[in-house]
């Protein structure tokens, strides 16, 4: 008797195309998410050094009895390319040595602080376009025990200053609800 079937190995188109397709589909749900975890992880950096911000200004003023303010710096910073961490701002202190505050290599955000009523308060602000869509996000503290608070300042990028009313006391946190999220 005859064989028709004669398979020596190997796979059919079918087989090939079905594999394409589920590697296909896996990809259009891994490919968002991994921008959207990498977005929040770059948003971190803005939180985190916020905090240290926070921490530098409070032992500054245990020592010296007022907060710093300090211009946005660095100058280039914001604009989705880790730059590294300078205190100029045309050409002069921007006010971080005196703080005792830099930040380790190159950064995506810009920082600021401001100060008022004596510099017994402050509100320290970041800013960055960490998803390249021209439209910067900005996360703040404010310093509580006030019932008014320092603008958010203009970090020079023409980038909407954060609006500090909205935020908590004592807390880092986003200007805006919808800062550390994917556009995907």
């Amino acid at each position: 008797m005859k064989k028709f079937h004669n398979r020596k190995g190997g796979f059919t188109l079918i087989e090939l195309m079905i594999v394409v397709a589920i590697i296909g589909i896996l990809a259009a749900i891994a490919i968002p998410n991994f921008l959207r975890f990498q977005l929040k992880a770059k948003s971190s950096e803005g939180k985190t050094n916020l905090a240290a911000i926070r921490t530098a200004e409070e032992s500054y003023y245990s020592e010296f009895g007022v907060y710093v303010s300090a211009l946005a710096a660095p100058p280039l910073a914001g604009k989705n390319v880790k730059v590294a961490f300078s205190n100029i701002q045309n050409g002069a202190d921007a006010g971080f040595d005196r703080l005792g505050w830099a930040p380790e290599g190159f950064v995506f955000f810009n920082y600021m602080i401001t100060t008022g009523a004596g510099d017994s308060r402050f509100t320290a602000t970041a800013q960055a376009d960490i998803d390249a869509d021209t439209t910067g996000q900005t996360w703040g503290y404010k310093k509580s025990g006030t019932t008014t608070w320092e603008a958010g300042g203009d970090h020079g990028n023409g980038w909407t200053a954060c609006d500090v009313t909205q935020l908590t006391p004592e807390t880092v946190a986003a200007c805006l609800s919808t800062y550390g999220q994917s556009v995907f």
